[in-house]
């Protein structure tokens, strides 16, 4: 779940764009109601697909990136302003059954936007200060004092990422189904040193998640997902996103295929305990992650000033390498890609890309059209792996192109 790579260092290739798309001056007559009416928008259903125009053009590139790229399913939302240009799904969930648009899938590191939105909201209420040291609320973090919310929101404490840890993708993978609890996944990062002083460089690490969603609880005296959910899901309508502290999956189920460990298996219920924060463990439909790309990336739930710092808490500039520090971790931010306060800003958009045991998907809000763009795939036996999701994300903005970061 790192930006616009896998945990696991799955290979990321780059997509041609297929074809100019965004006439979007006229977009397509929604049937699912007004893309920005959280409360109107159940059930989540495939819309009408003319004969040609957007909605068309959005079902050409995701049946031709099914094919080229060996996906089991591609399921897409695309809305522009309060209107849907489409939604619909491609291929199968599992053999003989076809996937449909209300199907719930996991969405990663969807829910780190949401810690980040979660604590914008505190500081708008005047509850914290982006600034406090987290020593505040969690004494037993080693060097507390020094990292602050800020950076832990925005990947700055220079913690090392667990995910990247020696051994701990061959633990993964030696045991898919293992619980793994906060405190062992804070470990494997604050028992190595860290890769530079907090708040002088940038690194992505979980371990930070992990950390907020901790420091979140300790502020509110709210469970975390009892507060995401007050925070965030509710406000913005997201009737079928939720945590669940277990593996399962609400029906209807997306089901995700892996060739991870040398053998084309099932993943669907693999554990993903160790992603991020637990009560941020979440599934979602394809309806809720187009609502979410709105929300989120127009900063719907927050004032102006932290709408600023939700798209540069300070991390415009920093990533470079050092003595300590490679360029394969140290990853540069500029003004054209950055991180944000728990997203990823990519040229005009503003988004998230989470990958793992089979499961991509992709939001991505452009606020000059109110654009939003939601995909979910999941591999077949011939996947190369990578995050198709944003790929294809890609392909239906060729005007305004989603760039990589890192």
């Amino acid at each position: 779940m790192r930006p616009a790579r896998s945990p696991f260092r799955s290979r990321v290739a780059a997509v041609t764009a297929l074809a100019a798309l965004l006439a979007l001056g006229s977009p397509v007559t929604a049937t699912g109601g007004p893309a920005g009416a959280g409360h109107d928008r159940r059930p989540c259903v495939a819309s009408r697909l003319p004969d040609r125009g957007p909605a068309r053009e959005v079902l050409r590139i995701a049946e031709r990136a099914k094919a080229e790229m060996g996906l089991q399913s591609v399921i897409v939302r695309v809305t522009a302003g309060e209107r849907e240009v489409v939604t619909t799904a491609l291929g199968e969930s599992m053999t003989g059954v076809p996937a449909v648009p209300a199907m719930h899938f996991r969405n990663g590191n969807i829910a780190i936007s949401y810690l980040g939105t979660a604590l914008l909201r505190l500081v708008d209420r005047g509850e914290v200060r982006l600034d406090d040291p987290v020593s505040r609320w969690l004494p037993d973090l080693e060097g507390g004092d020094r990292i602050t919310l800020r950076m832990l929101a925005a990947s700055t404490t220079g913690l090392v990422d667990y995910v990247t840890a020696a051994g701990f993708g061959e633990s993964v993978y030696a045991n898919p189904f293992r619980q793994w609890t906060a405190k062992e996944l804070v470990a494997l990062s604050t028992s190595r040193p860290r890769w530079y002083e907090p708040g002088t460089n940038w690194s992505y690490s979980h371990a930070n998640f992990v950390l907020l969603g901790a420091a979140l609880e300790k502020i509110t005296g709210t469970r975390l997902d009892a507060l995401l959910r007050h925070e965030v899901l509710r406000p913005l309508g997201l009737r079928e996103t939720r945590n669940s502290f277990t593996p399962d999956i609400p029906e209807p189920v997306l089901h995700a295929f892996t060739a991870e460990r040398g053998t084309y298996e099932e993943s669907t219920f693999w554990n993903p305990s160790w992603t991020t924060a637990p009560g941020a463990v979440q599934t979602t439909d394809i309806c809720d992650l187009a609502r979410s790309a709105v929300g989120i990336g127009s900063g719907e739930l927050l004032s102006p000033a932290s709408y600023r710092e939700l798209r540069d808490p300070g991390t415009v500039g920093l990533g470079h390498p050092t003595k300590t520090c490679p360029a394969t971790v140290c990853l540069p931010n500029t003004e054209a890609t950055h991180y944000g306060m728990g997203v990823l800003v990519l040229g005009d958009w503003i988004a998230q890309h989470p990958l793992f045991f089979g499961y991509s998907a992709s939001q991505a809000y452009l606020p000059s059209k109110r654009l939003a763009i939601a995909v979910s795939t999941t591999n077949g036996p011939t996947a190369e792996g990578g995050h198709s999701a944003q790929r294809i994300a890609a392909a239906l903005a060729p005007n305004h192109p989603i760039p990589d970061f890192g």
